[in-house]
Parts: C-alpha cells; sequence; structure tokens
C-alpha cells in the first residue's frame, strides 16, 4: 500500500539479475482486467482467491516478488511466503503512505475510504508485516531502499 513494492522489487531484480514477478499484476494478467476493476465487477474475495492461486507461481527459487499488503494476512499464503521466501518488510509510516498513495486513483481498497480508515487498515496489518525476516527503511527514494533489500537478498 503505497511502500514502493514493485518499483524496489524491480530495481533489485535488476540488479541480482534475477527475475521479477508483481502478484498484483499476475492477477490482472489472469483475470483480463486491472485490480480495480476485479473489486467492482467481482470483490474483494474474488481478487483474494486469484492471489492465492497464483501465490505458489510466483514464489519460484531466485525470484524477486512484490507481494500487495493484503495477501500476506492469510496464514495459509504467509506460511507459504515464509518457507518459500526471504521476507522483507518496506517500512514507511502511515503520513508518507498517505501521500504516496492517497490521491491515486485505481486503488479499491482506499476508494471511498477515509484517511481515518486507511489508516486503521495498515495499523491491522502492521503485525503481520513486522513478522518479516528483515525491515528496511521505506520513507527513502527507491534507490536506496533497493541498495537495503539487496544486502539482504544476497545473505
Amino acid at each position: 500500500m503505497g511502500s514502493g513494492k514493485t518499483l524496489v522489487g524491480a530495481l533489485v531484480a535488476e540488479r541480482a539479475h534475477a527475475p521479477f514477478a508483481d502478484l498484483d499484476l499476475m492477477v490482472e494478467d489472469k483475470a483480463g482486467m486491472p485490480v480495480a476493476d476485479i473489486f467492482a465487477t467481482h470483490n474483494e474475495a474474488a481478487f483474494r482467491a486469484l492471489e492465492k492461486e497464483l501465490l505458489p507461481v510466483a514464489l519460484q527459487p531466485g525470484t524477486v516478488v512484490a507481494l500487495g499488503g493484503g495477501v500476506v494476512m492469510d496464514d495459509d499464503n504467509w506460511a507459504l511466503i515464509s518457507k518459500r521466501a526471504v521476507t522483507v518488510y518496506l517500512d514507511a509510516s502511515f503520513p508518507t503512505l498517505w501521500d504516496r498513495i492517497g490521491h491515486l486513483p485505481g486503488r479499491p481498497l482506499i476508494a471511498r475510504r477515509s484517511r481515518e480508515e486507511v489508516e486503521a487498515m495498515f495499523e491491522s496489518r502492521r503485525p503481520r508485516y513486522e513478522q518479516a525476516a528483515h525491515r528496511v527503511d521505506a520513507g527513502r527514494d527507491a534507490s536506496a531502499v533497493a541498495a537495503d533489500v539487496m544486502k539482504h537478498w544476497s545473505d
């Protein structure tokens, strides 16, 4: 949710000469429509089912994967992610995240929600995010964040 997962993931993959997968883009490809349209045409449960189906495909050895912030909330998904991947929490304050995404269209989980509601959702997810093996300050430019993630990628 605005932490820079896609950009940072792509930078890490490029620097590591590794494949890159973005789970949201994989879901869009499978559904044949943008995430916002999946939510509008179907619902969040349909989106989450596609995430769950495609997650094992994304988590291939040696692949850098950008995961949407909600996928980790499912306990089975988190168990799979923890088993197959080096987990890195891109930690940014809520005000930073809100500055990045609060005004952007096409974000179905924040559309028609107040800043307070979105912050409550973020805070409800934070304990799971904090279970990641590594934490990187994502309140900086993407290149610096990627450099820190690379340190964990090559552990």
